[in-house]
């Protein structure tokens, strides 16, 4: 057989780039982005199938400490579980940076047996490589890698060549998913991600953490797709914010996720938001279970 195809997660602390070396790797916009930590919440399979191999790439929220909200215990345990009957595991740290959070990571992966090829990202933002060779030095005496891979995961031929050292881990079998899957997930859970990302991209820092997005109508209309989506926030105060002065804020987070879902769906999309407050919907496990985090 000369077919290769396996589960490749990837783990790291929050927002060091694992959504975004994903995107790159699998060709497409898929996994949210933001400069903010805890933009993924999910765990979504991101699936690129070729000729020759089947590469399903699991996306997970980073481990966190602290926050003791019933999301953030979601969220912790939705990584730490795809840690387990996987292939292999990429795991994604900064260049000359370790955090609580790292050594957290670290522990997990400790008792993992898979390979695990240790991807040292943002090596783009050194002003001298000299500093990296004894950061990577002390990388293997802190946790011995089956390989260590520095990358930029902006550049093309970094992920080129990180698909090369994948394919030397990934078992022979045949594909798990049929060769037309990008995810695992349904399109309605795609369009309320993007959706939210630009929320979290809009607004400030803290208020993204106290949002979630729900697809309420999901039409295809002859070649258009009428879509409404209502916006949970936990407070009357937020809710304004959401809607800014004289819905211009609203207005602009629903343009900017119409064009991405329009290049998800490739189709033209009408999109309606409304904004919604529901109190303590974040430290409600009942609440959660209701919006998909389950």
């Amino acid at each position: 057989m000369n077919f290769q195809a396996g589960f490749i997660t990837v783990v790291g602390r929050p927002n060091v780039g694992k959504s975004t070396l994903i995107n790159e790797l699998i060709g497409q916009k898929l996994s949210i982005t933001s400069h903010k930590p805890q933009t993924t919440r999910h765990r979504i399979h991101a699936i690129d199938t070729q000729s020759n191999y089947q590469m399903i790439f699991v996306d997970t929220p980073g481990i966190h400490i602290g926050n003791k909200k019933a999301i953030n215990s979601y969220m912790n345990k939705t990584a730490s579980s795809s840690f387990s009957e996987v292939d292999m595991i990429l795991w994604l740290v900064e260049a000359l940076k370790w955090t609580k959070e790292d050594q957290r990571v670290m522990e997990h992966l400790i008792k993992i047996e898979v390979p695990i090829i240790l991807c040292v990202n943002k090596i783009d933002n050194l002003n001298t490589k000299d500093k990296i060779l004894p950061y990577l030095e002390k990388l293997g005496e802190k946790f011995k890698a089956n390989e260590v891979f520095p990358l930029s995961a902006f550049k093309k031929n970094h992920t080129n060549d990180l698909r090369k050292l994948i394919l030397k881990y990934l078992p022979q079998q045949e594909a798990l998913f049929e060769s037309d899957y990008v995810t695992d997930r349904s399109q309605r859970f795609v369009v309320a991600e993007f959706i939210r990302e630009k929320l979290m991209r809009n607004l400030s820092n803290e208020l993204p953490y106290d949002l979630t997005v729900e697809i309420e109508k999901f039409d295809l209309d002859g070649q258009m797709y009428r879509i409404a989506a209502r916006i949970f926030v936990e407070k009357e105060s937020q809710k304004s914010i959401v809607i800014g002065d004289k819905g211009k804020m609203l207005k602009q987070i629903g343009k900017e996720s119409r064009v991405s879902i329009e290049g998800f769906l490739e189709r033209k999309v009408f999109l309606e938001l409304w904004v919604k407050v529901r109190q303590g919907w974040s430290n409600d496990k009942r609440a959660l279970a209701s919006l998909g985090y389950d």
